[in-house]
């Protein structure tokens, strides 16, 4: 089964993407809404994307809800023009009540286009579990570049889509500028040639990240719902087939029953997936790590005091080296002081996020800088 947002606006990425799909499949219109640059503080990051029907009815959320009837407006009127448009929108002026404190203190630059087949190439390489960059025009001068233009760069190489190609030049241009940063952020670049200066959304789409959750007991049912609304993807998987039924687990994207030692094999895209064993049994535990570290999975939390670690680290076969134990969550969350299974939920689900995230899961107070990591794309 799968999570179905309580609210729209509350949508992850994973049901903006689903929106999507289903108004290509069905052919209806829809705008897509990608914020494109946040100049101050702002509620989302660029790359946040809302889908927004005629009826004004949207998945996902561009800001903290102070922009939402503008977005709506603005998305109509791009139904009728049929064509892409950027839009700025001002936060910090003193006089305008949207700045009063709603998180929102920012220049705010949003893309608004069409929902069209251009948008496929991305889907479906996010759908095979592979990482694609998108690359689209916002502005430009040049008379043969036009807001919306896009070329995806898949593992492939590069990839037309049904609207006008990027020139090449300029592909060229921000593939060497990316190459020599070694950034994988998502945000603007700008590329001027003989015929003009164009500026370029650069959009990073990795795909749904996993949770792969070891484990047929009820305490598997707060982690796979608190992950299932942070946008995971939740396949629970128990050692006991008579605990595999999905009724059990009604967040869950996909609820199966494996031999511990082949748990590994259930590892499709290992940089996106995530995995936490909590069987409660010291040899299946043993067993589904030892098959864990034979993949390249960034995270294997392992439940319960660390004294069982330690145990569990001596019965195994194999030496865990500092790669292996720097995979290795045990015991696995944050030190939130949980107690109840929503609260033990939390503190788990908390630390997959922080380490999908590249975040060390410290408090907010305590850091140094933006909250946003903010990196230069190039």
């Amino acid at each position: 089964m799968t999570y179905s947002p309580a609210q729209p606006w509350n949508a992850t990425s994973r049901d903006v993407r689903r929106s999507m799909r289903r108004h290509l499949r069905e052919e209806s219109t829809a705008i897509v809404a990608t914020v494109v640059s946040v100049d101050g503080s702002g509620y989302r990051r660029p790359g946040a994307r809302t889908v927004v029907e005629p009826t004004g009815e949207s998945t996902g959320a561009v800001t903290a809800g102070c922009l939402k009837e503008s977005v709506i407006d603005a998305a109509r009127k791009i139904v009728a023009d049929g064509e892409p448009q950027l839009r700025t929108f001002d936060l910090q002026d003193d006089d305008d009540a949207w700045g009063l404190g709603l998180g929102c203190n920012g220049v705010i630059d949003i893309l608004f286009e069409p929902l069209d087949a251009s948008f496929r190439p991305a889907l479906d390489e996010l759908r095979e579990n592979l990482p694609v960059t998108v690359l689209t025009a916002v502005e430009s001068t040049a008379s043969t570049v036009s807001a919306g233009d896009r070329t995806v760069l898949t593992s492939d190489g590069w990839s037309s889509t049904e609207r006008n190609s990027l020139p090449e030049p300029v592909v060229t241009s921000i593939e060497n500028r990316l190459d020599a940063t070694a950034s994988k952020a998502t945000g603007s670049l700008s590329v001027t040639t003989n015929a003009g200066t164009i500026r370029v959304f650069v959009n990073r789409l990795t795909p749904t990240p996993t949770l792969l959750l070891f484990g047929g007991q009820e305490d598997v049912n707060p982690v796979t719902s608190l992950a299932s609304r942070a946008g995971f993807r939740v396949h629970v998987v128990t050692a006991r087939s008579g605990h595999a039924d999905a009724d059990r687990f009604p967040d869950a994207t996909d609820v199966s029953s494996i031999r511990p030692p082949q748990l590994g094999d259930l590892v499709e895209a290992p940089s996106s997936t995530f995995a936490v064993l909590m069987s409660h049994n010291f040899i299946d535990d043993q067993l589904a790590l030892d098959s864990l570290l034979e993949t390249a999975v960034p995270y294997i939390g392992v439940m319960g005091p660390r004294k069982r670690f330690r145990e569990l680290r001596e019965s195994m076969d194999r030496t865990l080296d500092t790669a292996d134990l720097d995979r290795i969550a045990a015991p696995c969350g944050l030190a939130l002081g949980s107690d109840s299974p929503t609260e033990i939920g939390f503190s788990i689900v908390s630390e997959v996020l922080a380490v999908h995230n590249d975040r060390s899961g410290g408090r907010l107070t305590e850091l140094e800088g933006p909250i946003h990591n903010r990196s230069e794309i190039g």
